[in-house]
């Protein structure tokens, strides 16, 4: 009797260590391996010629040096299993882009292999290059240049509108966004706002599971980074550039190609 009674509990037992171990695998595993910060723009995917990369070096950090802000360049090889949001959202913050009081970075980042690209915005920046405006920049300046295959034009008309609006001349990109809304038919506007909730939901699930796990801390507003099994840092090789501390809460867009 007493056999009987506790086999039901041992299978229990195994269960629930069974399925702690699996999501601990899955919590390790799910980690990225992000590359170094070693410069304004980090081509680990290798997609620029020698010459658009160092273009694009000497014009970011010219604005860097006029204003402050700070807007980076990544192209990866692989977004290593996740959305191109909770990566780009990762990379953000484990670079810590921006000045930590001002939060004033942007990262442009481009995942060929999975033809995804992602404009992700500092919290200081959200205002100004709001959501709506990087969707637009992504949908008529980038994508289109990427479906013909050239990753160096498309990057750099991105960037071209990205500091144009951060330099406050953001008129043109919101008529074109206007334009686009004006052509939008309503079932696809409905269908992309549930889409957007739905998309809201999980990623604040998720986001309430890691503050509660071990493996992942999330930093507040005014963190400086990302902890928990992060690799890739700050700098080096790139003349001693390096994040100032920002962070970023998920704000802009993504598209593909």
């Amino acid at each position: 009797m007493r056999r009987s009674g506790l086999a039901p509990l041992l299978a229990l037992v195994v269960i629930v260590a069974g399925s702690a171990l699996f999501l601990a695998g899955v919590s390790l595993a799910a980690e990225p391996v992000f590359p170094a910060l070693s410069g304004r723009v980090v081509d680990a995917a290798g997609i620029l010629k020698p010459e658009e990369k160092s273009g694009l070096e000497a014009q970011l950090k010219a604005y860097e040096d006029k204003t402050s802000d700070q807007v980076v360049v990544a192209t990866v090889p692989s977004l290593q299993g996740l959305t191109i949001e909770d990566y780009g959202n990762r990379l953000f913050r484990s670079w810590a882009i921006g000045q930590a009081k001002t939060n004033n970075g942007a990262l442009l980042i481009v995942a060929p292999n999975d033809r995804k690209v992602r404009i992700e915005v500092g919290y200081g920046f959200e205002g100004a290059l709001t959501d709506a405006l990087s969707k637009v920049i992504i949908t008529t300046a980038i994508a289109p240049r990427f479906k013909a295959g050239d990753y160096g034009g498309g990057i750099k008309a991105g960037i071209d509108a990205m500091l144009s609006i951060l330099s406050g001349d953001a008129d043109e990109w919101q008529r074109k966004g206007k334009v686009r809304g004006d052509e939008a038919e309503p079932t696809h506007v409905i269908g992309f706002i549930i889409l957007f909730l739905v998309i809201l939901f999980v990623v604040y699930r998720m986001n309430r599971g890691r503050r509660g796990g071990r493996f992942i801390v999330l930093p507040g507003p005014s963190s400086g980074g990302w902890s928990g099994g992060v690799s890739g840092g700050f700098g080096g090789g790139g003349g001693g550039f390096s994040g100032g501390g920002g962070s970023s809460g998920g704000g802009g867009a993504s598209g593909d190609w």
